[in-house]
């Protein structure tokens, strides 16, 4: 293990010495990295910013990057925002890129930025969340003002990595029209998507319009059989929007709080709710369940980063991912 994730480490450092920054772009309902078809399979690591394991230096990151590709995950979903109060792994005050005013706090978004170089070098995508619900319920949140300058300013910095898309939202949908105007205005071509609201909230026309993809959280499993449902959903806003569909936390397993399952899942239920998503036309984001528990739980890897071969359960999802190629729908 260790000889290949120095391996993977060693072709990440040669792609930054050779190659330019990648571009995500979008062609009809599908994503193309550098103008070649982009299988979109992405992994939730919401507090990547403010981890002390990840960012122990751009080697570490680049090895867990390196791990994360031999599982099949090319994207990684992180936070802007992670100053909600609810216990969440490395989730404090100070774990945010907005100062109150609208002014970004400059060594969090140099470490994003770190970030993004490496992943870009390793071939990776980062779906950036910019605002939560979660710290939104705790009244942590910026006024209208603020909230745009923090939105132009971010859009501004990150300019130059185009391996990057804008989530404005998460599981909310408030300005979402407005910031989207905001981050069009100075940087035209950057990717833009939201996630309008809980489970099985497809978002609003007039928004699902706008948006450049859609990353809508779909059913969970209060509503029945998700690997049936949510590809439903999927094919439904693929048909009426032709434009991505990305399945953006689906499902949920393990711990019951947070709109997570009451009864017990299995790893099959996500490898078949994955792979009817990927017939649909779809895309996946899978959800680690560590988040929601924190330090010190069962479910929570001693570092606090997603580790795809933490748990059986875990592991086998990802062993699926890691195939990808043997089991994607042919013609896509």
């Amino acid at each position: 293990m260790k000889t290949l994730l120095v391996a993977l480490a060693c072709f990440c450092a040669l792609r930054t010495a050779v190659a330019p920054a990648a571009e995500l772009s979008i062609y009809g309902t599908q994503f193309q990295l550098d103008g070649k078809p982009f299988p979109f399979t992405g992994v939730s690591f919401f507090n990547a910013i403010y981890n002390p394991a990840f960012n122990a230096s751009s080697e570490v990151r680049r090895e867990w990057l390196g791990q994360f590709s031999r599982h099949g995950i090319n994207v990684l979903r992180i936070w802007a925002q992670w100053d909600n109060r609810r216990g969440f792994v490395d989730a404090s005050p100070e774990a945010s890129l907005y100062h109150p005013d609208g002014s970004l706090r400059a060594d969090k978004v140099a470490r994003l930025k770190e970030i993004l170089a490496d992943a870009d070098a390793c071939g990776f995508v980062i779906e950036l969340c910019l605002f939560s619900q979660e710290s939104y319920a705790h009244n942590i949140r910026l006024d209208p003002d603020p909230q745009d300058k923090a939105v132009s300013s971010l859009t501004n910095e990150l300019k130059p990595w185009r391996n990057l898309v804008f989530q404005i939202w998460n599981e909310k949908s408030l300005r979402t029209l407005e910031m989207l105007r905001v981050i069009k205005a100075n940087d035209p071509k950057r990717l833009v998507t939201n996630s309008p609201g809980f489970a099985g909230d497809l978002g609003k026309d007039e928004e699902n319009t706008a948006l450049d993809f859609l990353t809508p959280h779909t059913s969970r499993q209060g509503a029945g059989r998700t690997w049936e449902i949510a590809p439903s959903e999927v094919a439904s806003l693929l048909k009426k929007f032709n434009k991505p569909v990305v399945d953006d936390e689906p499902a949920r397993n393990g711990t019951s709080k947070f709109g997570g399952p009451k009864e017990a899942t299995q790893p099959m239920d996500h490898i078949l709710h994955i792979h009817a998503v990927w017939q649909a036309g779809g895309y996946s984001v899978y959800h680690h369940d560590m988040f929601q528990t924190g330090y010190g739980t069962p479910a929570c890897p001693l570092s606090g980063i997603p580790e795809p071969d933490f748990s059986a359960y875990h592991g086998a999802v990802f062993d699926f991912l890691a195939n990808r190629e043997r089991y994607w729908p042919a013609g896509r």
